[in-house]
């Protein structure tokens, strides 16, 4: 029986590492004790022939424990083996039905259980339904009253089809699970290759440069200073404009998250001495609903602070799994009369910005507060995948 059996998963090993609910062929022993009834009179003498029942009890434990963990194993569940155990199972459970009857009949639903453990498909059905009828039938002839037992030919069917619709729905379930890690694990891919393949285009070509004109440099040092000098000078250029190159590339990977934009908005208008109000509630967001909110933010804040004469802005992020809302209002004069030069972000003001919220499928909304001042409204939605994707791009596939 051990060689037969998994082993248990090593002390603090995470469960997600075995499919489940139930989470392994261990859930389904403690069901063996259904059968303590029969194992008692077999003790007790009160059967015809009690070694061949303890036999048969002894056999139908071995065979459902076997059956029960392949059934945790898609390749070994599809054998032809399984199949085979199954059967032998089967026979197992009828001969002691047949020849005791009474609490015998308990382990038909154990052997429905390992029936809907391992059959998934089309068959299930057909299999369920015979065992029930069986055990009705069985108990009818042994007592004379086929409604006796209708209790263990409900339970029979009953637990067949419940197993099998658990375990089918936890292995979609982790097979989803398992995808989407591979999908984060091939975005972090991606991007590092892409982040890599950036660096060489700008540095690469940077650096053989540097790295001639400093051998040029050495070479000349001796004999004409004032080459030697204009090749260190060229040399500082090129490494000044490759230093100005790579922190726009890093500038670019690393859009300040929402919490950011928030935080330099209540510095900025406590600068312009304008009272700042910052509320926000809701889920966490996917990055790039974060990223076109920072946006929003800086440049309505922008716009309030050089143009508003506000003494006052309220800035209120709603959030909800399926979209989120950016308000922002302030108690100013309201829009400016004459059109004002548009700061702009990125190359996008508030008219810029409506474009990238409505390619998001979002929008964007200005114009007069219901008493007095200005209001920016923006509204997203928010993708969950989105969302769980970024936290495991975040905590890294394997959680480190």
């Amino acid at each position: 029986m051990p060689s037969l059996l998994p082993k248990l998963p090593p002390r603090g090993e995470k469960a997600t590492e075995f499919p489940g609910p139930p989470a392994n062929g261990y859930t389904f022993l403690p069901w063996l004790f259904m059968g303590t009834g029969a194992a008692l009179e077999v003790a007790k003498g009160k059967v015809a022939h009690p070694w061949l029942g303890g036999l048969g009890i002894l056999a139908f434990a071995v065979l459902y424990a076997v059956v029960a963990f392949r059934a945790f194993d898609k390749r070994r569940r599809e054998e032809r083996a399984s199949l085979v155990l199954l059967g032998a199972l089967a026979a197992v459970t009828y001969a002691l039905g047949i020849g005791y009857g009474g609490l015998w009949l308990l382990f038909f639903p154990l052997l429905s259980l390992a029936c809907g453990a391992v059959l998934r498909d089309k068959r299930l059905g057909v299999v369920i339904i015979t065992l029930a009828g069986s055990v009705g039938v069985i108990s009818g002839f042994k007592t004379g009253d086929p409604w006796a037992n209708m209790t263990i030919a409900y339970g029979t069917f009953l637990s067949g089809m419940v197993i099998a619709a658990l375990l089918s729905l936890s292995e979609t379930v982790r097979e989803l699970r398992d995808t989407r890690q591979e999908l984060a694990r091939t975005a972090v891919e991606k991007e590092r290759l892409r982040f890599s393949r950036d660096l060489h285009d700008l540095l690469g070509h940077t650096l053989s440069v540097i790295v001639v004109k400093s051998e040029a440099a050495r070479r000349i040092a001796r004999r004409d200073l004032d080459a030697a000098l204009g090749q260190v000078a060229d040399i500082e250029s090129v490494g000044r404009q490759a230093l100005t190159e790579i922190r726009e590339a890093v500038t670019g990977y690393r859009e300040g998250s929402l919490a950011t934009e928030l935080d330099r908005a209540r510095s900025a208008l406590s600068a312009a001495e304008v009272e700042p109000v910052v509320r926000q509630s809701g889920p966490p967001l996917p990055a790039q609903a974060e990223a076109l909110l920072g946006w929003v933010v800086r440049e309505a804040v922008t716009n309030v602070v050089r143009h508003s004469a506000a003494t006052r802005c309220e800035i209120a992020v709603e959030g909800t799994p399926e979209r989120v809302t950016l308000t922002i209002t302030d108690n100013g004069r309201g829009a400016p009369t004459a059109p004002a030069p548009t700061p702009r972000i990125g190359g996008t003001g508030l008219k810029g910005l409506t474009e990238r919220l409505a390619a998001a499928s979002g929008s964007l909304t200005a114009g007069p507060a219901p008493r007095t001042g200005f209001r920016v409204t923006a509204e997203l939605p928010v993708d969950p995948a989105d969302t769980a994707l970024d936290a495991e791009l975040t905590t890294g596939p394997a959680g480190h």
